[in-house]
């Protein structure tokens, strides 16, 4: 919502980077997030310096006219990008699934709504594990995993297969799990644990919500200043 260069740098340095910094997740949290970005990014600049209609042209590939307007308007989504990878990063890596689940549950959020939200957080680094553990399991057996490119491909299909299976089988044990514990009886639940919330956090939560909300305003009326 804000916009320009400016915005993005300040919401990075002044609110992302020093949350980094307290969790010791820095260096991880940068790399995590540069390589999230990079595909979105190239498929930007090559779309943006390319296809923007521009005054100033600073080179001709073919039919394509590369100018400086769309080598700026990708930037600013390029700097935009990398500001919503790293706060998106730092809450997956500073916040536990399960915490989430029950802060959300106990806010009056449905509780299948809150499953799937942690089932979603956990998805990827539950099937990178498990594909971790089955690697190893056919290397053990004889399997060829590592080596030239051809042998790594020839390795990923044997892979892809248990995987898979062994995620559908966990899908219904953990289904089956859920109604033991009467997950879907109606009514209220009462949680026995409560995520710690203190008074400047709360504070600061909601200074965020209403600073967000008074940038839309001033955005949709227009009265917001343009930041460089």
């Amino acid at each position: 919502m804000i916009g320009g260069y400016l915005g993005p740098l300040l919401i990075i340095v002044l609110a992302v980077v020093p949350g980094a910094l307290v969790a010791r997740v820095l260096r991880r949290l940068l790399r995590v997030s540069f390589l999230l970005t990079l595909p979105i990014a190239i498929s930007v600049i090559l779309v943006s310096v390319f296809t923007r209609a521009g005054t100033h042209v600073l080179f001709t590939i073919g039919p394509f006219d590369a100018t400086v307007e769309g080598v700026d308007f990708a930037a600013q989504i390029v700097i935009r990008l990398f500001a919503i990878s790293l706060a998106i990063g730092l809450f997956g890596l500073t916040t536990d699934p399960s915490a989430l689940v029950f802060d959300l549950e106990r806010r009056g959020v449905s509780p299948r709504f809150a499953f799937v939200a942690n089932a979603t957080l956990q998805a990827v680094p539950t099937m990178v594990e498990r594909a971790v553990i089955i690697q190893a399991a056919q290397r053990a057996r004889g399997l060829d995993t590592e080596g030239s490119l051809r042998a790594r491909l020839r390795g990923l299909m044997p892979l892809v297969g248990p995987v898979i299976l062994s995620s559908l089988t966990e899908v219904e044990e953990r289904s089956l799990a859920l109604e033991v514990r009467a997950f879907s009886r109606p009514g209220r639940r009462n949680l026995l644990w409560s995520s710690p919330d203190r008074g400047v956090e709360r504070v600061a939560r909601w200074a965020m919500v209403l600073a967000f909300a008074a940038v839309v305003v001033l955005r949709l009326t227009g009265a917001f200043p343009s930041l460089v």
